[in-house]
């Protein structure tokens, strides 16, 4: 039906073209990916989205599931897996990994959220912030990269700090980079 670059145009294709799904990554231009879902389940309660990106599921799908969006595969992935998703959540299934559903089922059948990152409290915005810290962006490249200002992802780094219990920002660069290494932190600096 048609490609967006941006989630503005995202949102005017889903009401002009009314696709059967739409695929979608977690890095856009103007807006986060799970941002946009939540905007068109917001507008088309119940529509099929399918997240496709190169970030861990592990940082990423419970988000994708809480806003809306019906599945999740990461670009690695062969061209089939993705069709076999897109068929799946079709079907009106939910598509994860193997390894991502086992940890699902795992944390609902032990009720404990000990299988699940620790950075599941962070807003979506806080791990990207997260993210790029990881990734050894500055604060003033940060706020470049998502379009916000110094003061806001300072705002962020320390509301980051709270949620993850961490004294320092050597604590917090410490957590980020392992976190954007394997996209989960187990074990907390001392």
């Amino acid at each position: 039906c048609g490609e967006a670059s941006t989630g503005r145009e995202a949102l005017s294709l889903v009401e002009t073209t009314s696709p059967d799904i739409a695929v979608i990554d977690i890095s856009l231009e103007d807006r986060n990916g799970v941002e946009l879902i939540r905007d068109i389940v917001g507008l088309r309660p119940g529509f099929p989205c399918l997240v496709l990106s190169m970030y861990n599921e592990t940082m990423y799908a419970m988000r994708v599931l809480r806003a809306g969006g019906r599945g999740y595969v990461m670009k690695q992935e062969m061209p089939r897996k993705v069709l076999q998703a897109i068929r799946h959540i079709l079907d009106g299934n939910i598509y994860l990994s193997e390894k991502m559903s086992t940890r699902l089922l795992n944390h609902f059948v032990a009720n404990s959220s000990a299988d699940l990152p620790q950075t599941s409290d962070l807003s979506s915005r806080e791990l990207e912030v997260l993210t790029l810290i990881g990734r050894g962006k500055t604060t003033i490249e940060i706020a470049k990269d998502l379009f916000i200002s110094a003061k806001t992802v300072a705002a962020h780094r320390e509301r980051i700090k709270e949620k993850l219990k961490l004294k320092s920002s050597n604590e917090l660069l410490m957590y980020a980079i392992q976190f954007t290494i394997d996209g989960t932190t187990q074990v907390r600096p001392k």
